[in-house]
Order: C-alpha cells, then structure tokens, then sequence
C-alpha cells in the first residue's frame, strides 16, 4: 500500500513537471510553469525523504545536513547573482547536476551487489552514469571558467581531435575491461572517473567562445542523461523521467541553437571560431565613422520605427533598464520601437529575453530573427547594442570567414545604423565586424548605460 502511495504521489510530481515545462514555452506563463515545476521537485524530495522508512534507513542527519547547507548556498547565490553572470552560475549548477550523477555511481560501485555478475544492465548503467556525469561536472567548470574571462580561447590543445579521440577509445575500452572481471576492482573504476574527468576538460577547451550557449546547453542534456541514468540504477520514476526531460529539451535546444548558426552539432564540438580580427578602426572597406549624441537623438526623436538590437555588451553595462527608458520615452514621441533577438545573442540560451523581461520590457516587442530581418528594410534607426557576431555581414558574404553561413540579424539593410561600443575590438567570435565600416552606419563609443543616459537626454532636450 505504501509503495502504491509512493508511486501515486511521484505520478503527480511527474505531471507538475511536464506542465511546467509546457508553461515555460512562454513568458506570461513561464513564471506559473516554473512554480509548478519547483513545487513538483518539492513533492519528489519530501516523498523520497520517507520512502526509506520502509526498509528502515536511518540517513536523515545527512539529508538534513545536505537540504541546509544546499538551501543556504542556493539562497545566497540567487539573491547576490548579477544578471551578467547568469551564464556563469547555470554553466557551474549545471556542472553540479553532472557531480551528483558522478558521485550517485561511485557509492554503487564502492558498494556493488554481493556475488552479482558485472555484465548486467545495472552495472553497465552505472559506467554510463559515471562517464557522463564526469564530463558534465569538468566541462562545464571549463566552460563557466571561457564564460568568466580566466580561460581564454587562446589555450588550446595540442592536435585536440586526437586526444579526445583516444581518450574515448581508452575509457570505452577500459570500462569494458572493467566489467568482464570474475570481480569489481574499484581501483578500475577510479581510473575509469579519472579518464572521464579528463575528458570533459579535453572535450570543452578546444571549443570557441562564440560557441559557449551551444556548449552550454549541450552539457545540459548531458545532465539530464547523467540524472536519468540515476533514476535507472535507483528505480525512481522522477529522477528518470525529469532527466529524460531536461536531456531531451537540452538536445533539441542544443539542434535548434546549431541550425540557427548554420553549423553542424560535431562542427561545433571539433572546433571553434578561431579567426583573429583586423587593426582597431579600419579594414580593407574603409573606416568606421563616429556618431554623436546630439545627431543620433535627432535621429531617434525623428524617426518612425527603432529597433534595439541588443548584445552581451548590454548584459556587461547593466543597460537594459536604460533602453527600456529610452523605449518610453522615443514611444511618447510617437516613434515604434521594438527588439530584434537573435537565437544566439549572449552568452546562454534566452540570455537576451532573460535581460529584457527583467527590465520588465513586453514580450510582444520582442522579434525573432525571421520577424526581424523583414522589419528592418522599414526601419528608421536601428541601435546595436554591444551585439557583434549576430550582426556581421561577413557571414553572408565572406567564404573564409568562420561564420560564413550563419543567419544574422541583417540591420545593414536599416536606413541608418548606429552601434554602441566600447571599442573596435572583434566579438566573442574574434573577427572585425564589417559593419562597422558600413555606407549607413555610425559607431557610438563608450559604455552602453551611459551613452543611451545621454541619448535619452538629448532626446529630451532637442
């Protein structure tokens, strides 16, 4: 009766989770859909909590002593967590997520069945769930480390593909060595964890930063599976079935993501964008012209249609409250004004709406890329806000560029483009942007909060 129970209660965490996942697909639901989610995994922890008390478990100080220490962290982290580095701390919970699975396979193996065969689908399960769970945890730390600054593109490894490809070759062979033995020798399986661990490290260095949102919600499907895995090895349905979700929707973002760059999923994993930009300030077109604040508010004041095209330059100053002012004010003008979101733009999945909606911008003022691009041959003014790759002609008309292929945002078909920036250095993709030295384009220097302060000033005053 009390495993029916059990199973009963689980079912409906199951359907929160499902229903959640459905609300999230759009934002006036997302936050009802991330309340029944949670509410779900409340309901799973609490039934997993007492499910032991049918075989007399007695684990509940370190289940306690976990819920704590994990509330508090959790707690700080969320409340101290700046926006611009919300990349960062799902890249490094992501990582965590794959420690759970690593660590969940260690205790089996350090504690496997007595007298069992290692050749059954339990065993085998678990080297999965090592082996994912590892690379998980190590690449995503390398990832959050590309993400943060101190581990630059330039480290790269010697003849990459073939060290991955051997150090795959190496685990799979040896974790099969592992299981045909008359015994388990945990000294194996260590190694096994050591191997594995490289190999996430190996896996994601090589990888440019421009390709980070796709790395990051590979190694989020990763998770799933390394949490989906645990279910298997446990027999409990939420953590299969919730694994199975997040690994399945982590997949098609991880697809999604590749097809709006135009690139393969294995392109991505063996390479990078490794191009190096041109000279500050010029290129073999021309050079770049310098905006001024007064022109640009005449501009914007007087124009019909606006559209932001905003960038990880926005997250790093902070700017989107800014321009969401700068929207009100340019719409009491009677001007239009909308955002042009590309799938890439930032440095996670949804980075840019995530800025926007805090910022409590509309969601209907939100285009995609399609929507977009046949927007802007009507456009007026468009503001590029510390975007650079999404917006590079030279990925429409430069065969050796890296880039070449991608669909980007095509403002250079705007009447007049001016980019906000700090500087003429390249975008995460590190190749100059040939926009920059457009017929119609102007270069607004410095931080982004701060010349779209003095925008909407001039605006005011003009």
């Amino acid at each position: 009766m009390e495993g029916t129970i059990t199973n009963f209660i689980y079912l409906i965490c199951i359907s929160l989770f499902i229903i959640g996942l459905k609300k999230l697909s759009h934002p006036d639901s997302a936050r009802t859909g991330n309340l029944l989610a949670a509410a779900g995994m409340i309901g799973a922890i609490i039934v997993a909590l007492f499910a032991p008390l049918e075989s007399g478990s007695n684990n509940y100080a370190w289940i306690a002593g976990g819920i704590v220490v994990g509330s508090i962290i959790g707690l700080t982290v969320a409340k101290k967590i700046l926006m611009t580095k919300m990349p960062e701390m799902v890249s490094l919970f992501n990582g965590l997520g794959g420690a759970c699975a690593m660590l969940i396979s260690i205790v089996e193996f350090y504690n496997p069945p007595a007298g069992s065969s290692l050749l059954t689908g339990q065993m085998i399960t678990t080297f999965f769930a090592l082996f994912v769970g590892s690379i998980s945890f190590t690449g995503s730390l390398v990832a959050y480390g590309k993400l943060d600054g101190f581990l630059r593109d330039s480290l790269v490894l010697p003849a990459p593909k073939v060290i991955n490809l051997i150090l795959l070759i190496i685990i799979i062979g040896f974790s099969a060595y592992t299981l045909m033995q008359p015994e388990l020798n945990f000294n194996y399986v260590l190694a096994v964890l050591v191997l594995s661990l490289l190999y996430g490290v190996t896996f994601v260095t090589p990888i440019g930063g421009g390709d980070m949102p796709v790395v990051i919600s590979l190694l989020n499907s990763f998770t799933g599976i390394g949490a989906a895995l645990a279910g298997l090895i446990y027999g409990n349905q939420v953590m299969l079935v919730g694994g199975i979700l997040v690994g399945a929707s982590g997949t098609i973002l991880t697809i999604l993501m590749c097809k709006a760059m135009n690139r393969s999923l294995f392109n991505v994993i063996i390479g990078g964008f490794t191009a190096t930009g041109g000279g500050p300030g010029e290129s073999k077109d021309g050079v770049a012209k310098e905006a001024s604040y007064a022109d640009t508010a005449i501009m914007l004041k007087y124009a019909q249609k606006v559209i932001v095209v905003p960038g990880y330059g926005m997250a790093v100053a902070q700017a989107q409250h800014t321009v969401h002012d700068l929207e009100k004010t340019l719409e009491a003008e009677g001007v239009g004004f909308k955002y042009a979101i590309h799938p890439v733009a930032g440095r996670m999945p949804g980075h840019m709406n995530v800025l926007l909606a805090e910022a409590d911008v509309p969601y209907p003022k939100l285009l995609d890329l399609d929507d977009a691009n046949k927007e802007f041959p009507t456009t007026d003014v468009v503001l590029v806000i510390g975007a650079n790759d999404v917006v590079n002609p030279a990925a429409k008309t430069d065969t050796s560029s890296p880039i070449y292929g991608m669909p980007i945002l095509d403002v250079e078909l705007a009447k007049n483009v001016v980019v906000l920036k700090r500087s003429m250095n390249p975008g995460y993709a590190g190749i100059q942007n040939q926009l920059f030295f457009g017929e119609r384009t102007r270069m607004l220097f410095g931080d982004a909060k701060s010349s779209l302060s003095k925008l909407i000033e001039e605006v005011n005053n003009a």
